[in-house]
Formats: C-alpha cells, sequence, structure tokens
C-alpha cells in the first residue's frame, strides 16, 4: 500500500508538495498579502469547518481582498487535494492549510483592482508533538517583543504577515523556551505566538480581554460554549504582565488551548522551580511554564479518558465532541 504523500493544490495544479510552485511576483510572497486558515480533521473530520471559513471570510473583509472562490469551491479543491495524498484510502487524518493571496502583480505596494487572487491548499500528516511535551510540559516566556497594536494591524486579521509572532517566538528560543507570551505596548497579555492563553483563578476560567489585541480563537469560542454548558464559568479581562501580577496569575492552574498547552499547577512548586529564562531573571519574574494539553485532545477525539485524569477537560471533551458534530457534513 503506497505511504500517505503530501500534497499541494494551486490554483487547481495538484502536486507533492515539494514540486509546488508560486510566482515570484505573487503578493503573498512579496508582501505577506495574504489570508489563510488551518484545520485538522478526526477520523475525517474537520474541526470548525463552518467557522474556519466565516472567520476567513472576515479576514479577507478586513484586508478589502475578494476571496475568489465560495465555500462550495473551496471544498471541492480540498476534497481533491485531500484524495491524492491518500489519506482515505489509509484512514489516515490531515493537516489541511488553504491560504488566498492577492496575486500576482507589479512590484507596488497598492494593489490594482484587476488583481487575480491566488488559492493555495496544502494537504500533511498532522503533526506530533515531541513526547517530553507531554511529560515536562510546554516552556514559555514573556518575549520583549511587543504584540501588533491593533491599530496597526487588526489581529482578526489572519493573515500571511507573521514576522511580530516570528520575532517573539525567537525571544523565546533564544531564552531556552518553547514559545512566548505577548504582551502589548500597555503590558498586558495578549496570547502566545499562535495561541489564545487561558488562567484559572479562583475556579474560573479566565482569558486576555480582546481590548488586549488577540485573535478570536476558534478554540476559545469553543471552550466557552463548552464550559457554559456544564456550568462552568468564563471571562475575558485584562490580565498585566508585569512581575507581581503575572506571578499572581500563574500561581494558579491554567490553560492555553488552542494550540493545546495546559498550565503547570504552581502550588506545588513546579511553576516557579527549574530554570528561569534570561528575561524573568531581569524583570524579577517567573517564566511560564505550560504542560502540553494535546493528549486531552486526542483523548476527546478517540473517546476516552485522558491518562492525566485533568477533571475540567473530562467536561469539554464531551462537549467539544458535539461541537465537532457540527462538521460532518464534510468527510475526507
Amino acid at each position: 500500500m503506497a505511504a500517505f504523500e503530501s500534497m499541494t493544490n494551486v490554483d487547481g495544479a495538484i502536486t507533492r508538495t515539494a514540486d509546488a510552485r508560486v510566482p515570484v511576483l505573487d503578493r503573498g510572497f512579496l508582501y505577506g498579502d495574504s489570508i489563510y486558515e488551518v484545520f485538522r480533521t478526526y477520523r475525517g473530520v474537520p474541526l470548525f469547518y463552518a467557522e474556519h471559513w466565516r472567520r476567513f471570510e472576515n479576514s479577507a473583509a478586513l484586508i478589502r481582498m475578494r476571496i475568489g472562490l465560495t465555500l462550495d469551491e473551496l471544498t471541492a479543491a480540498i476534497r481533491a487535494t485531500i484524495a491524492a495524498t491518500g489519506a482515505p484510502r489509509l484512514g489516515a487524518d490531515v493537516y489541511v492549510r488553504y491560504v488566498v493571496t492577492r496575486g500576482e502583480g507589479p512590484v507596488d505596494l497598492f494593489p490594482s483592482p484587476e488583481l487575480e487572487t491566488r488559492y493555495v491548499i496544502i494537504v500533511r500528516p498532522v503533526p506530533s508533538w515531541a513526547p517530553e511535551l507531554y511529560s515536562r510540559g510546554v516552556r514559555a516566556a514573556v518575549a520583549a517583543t511587543r504584540r501588533n497594536p491593533s491599530s496597526a494591524l487588526d489581529p482578526n486579521i489572519k493573515g500571511g504577515n507573521y514576522l511580530n509572532n516570528v520575532l517573539g517566538v525567537m525571544d523565546a528560543r533564544a531564552l531556552g523556551a518553547d514559545d512566548c507570551v505577548m504582551l502589548n505596548d500597555a503590558g498586558f497579555v495578549t496570547e502566545a505566538s499562535n495561541s489564545n492563553v487561558w488562567f484559572v483563578l479562583g475556579g474560573e476560567l479566565v482569558t486576555p480581554a480582546q481590548s488586549a489585541g488577540n485573535l478570536r480563537g476558534l478554540t476559545k469560542a469553543a471552550l466557552h460554549e463548552a464550559c457554559a454548558a456544564r456550568g462552568l464559568v468564563t471571562s475575558e479581562r485584562d490580565a498585566r504582565g508585569d512581575a507581581g501580577r503575572l506571578a499572581a496569575l500563574t500561581r494558579r492552574r491554567g490553560a492555553a488551548l488552542s494550540r493545546g498547552w495546559w498550565l503547570a499547577d504552581a502550588a506545588s512548586g513546579g511553576l516557579l522551580q527549574g530554570s528561569r529564562c534570561a528575561v524573568s531573571a531581569r524583570a524579577r519574574r517567573p517564566s511560564v511554564v505550560l504542560r502540553s494539553f494535546s493528549s486531552c485532545a486526542a483523548a476527546a477525539a478517540e473517546r476516552r479518558p485522558c491518562r492525566r485524569g485533568c477533571s475540567p477537560l473530562a467536561d469539554f471533551s464531551s462537549s467539544l465532541r458535539a461541537l465537532r458534530r457540527r462538521s460532518r457534513a464534510f468527510r475526507s
């Protein structure tokens, strides 16, 4: 039986991902003038497929770009690309990234109204995480790089210009961490490099307010809904990233769920012990240590309890399965 092979679809031309080509004058390449979404499948079912499309439409509206294809056309193109990988035959789940660029044209910042958009669909195996991310967790450091102000670049544009996030991750890696927590210019927590961040404070799930400047994450919205269905309280509020306040936040158990992480329990000393990042040492604040939530997400998908026995996630996983049923009209 043939093995899974990553495939990419560029405006209808499906090739091996290694052979896919986009013209060098494409504005997505030159300027990051593009939008995208990413989803994965569970047993052939895409997670939050309709929600991803609605957010994609919103990103297009925010950058004043015509998408150039309908949802039905995109779905057909995604199906064809998935089929070319061999995933349906193998019963394998997939990672799908779909991108629309403003197209190819003159080397000029102003986008001509005559430009024709280009779509790119990348289908790959679902990423696997290193075992130590499940055992010791994900270490995150407060980045020296601040989040772009919302007045300069709306965080709800899920676009191809990720340099701000790249610099934040580079800050974190230089300090020995796996990922970063990014603050805005006022010193409030916004999000991680590409994840919403949650804390549990006094039995209440808290995530930074939209006013801080963060993406309206789909997993964040699902968590609000799933918790409400279980009678659990969630809220969005400002959380300062200075030494005292961040330490107070991290002295409880919390989560950053969009990428799938679980915050270590600092009450037992796990958060404040161990290596400290250089930024934390200079600022006299602890580095943030996150424990992987991915095994809990996998447990939800496989309808089995999480091996760590996380009771809040047991509540979340059953509600998540109900949310996933919305996407069953699309199967790979």
